[in-house]
């Protein structure tokens, strides 16, 4: 809901929801700093993007539940409802904002 200070169940925090570990391995120091939250938040799905070989869905699965489970789960998208709904609803975003900038 771009809240720079929102911090999840999980305890993601900022635009990008970060997890300390994900925060900590990208060099953000202040995971509550839009400009810091967003360059490390990118910065981490352009690397799983290559990971992933450009699957976007794998990527994104990959933000929310982690790379690690989405390895452990063959390279699928991990059974987790939570993981699934996320992905569903950033590719239905990404569609959309794809068909209005065309």
């Amino acid at each position: 809901a771009y809240d720079p200070n929102a911090v999840s169940r999980a305890g993601a925090v900022g635009l990008m929801q970060l997890m300390p570990e994900t925060a900590k391995r990208y060099g953000v120091r202040n995971r509550r700093s839009p400009s810091d939250n967003v360059n490390g938040g990118t910065r981490y799905l352009r690397d799983l993007l290559k990971m992933f070989n450009n699957n976007v869905t794998l990527a994104l699965a990959a933000y929310n539940a982690g790379e690690g489970a989405v390895k452990k789960h063959g390279n699928k998208v991990p059974p987790y409802k939570e993981t699934h709904n996320y992905v569903e609803k950033v590719i239905a975003y990404y569609k959309e904002f794809r068909k209005n900038t065309s």
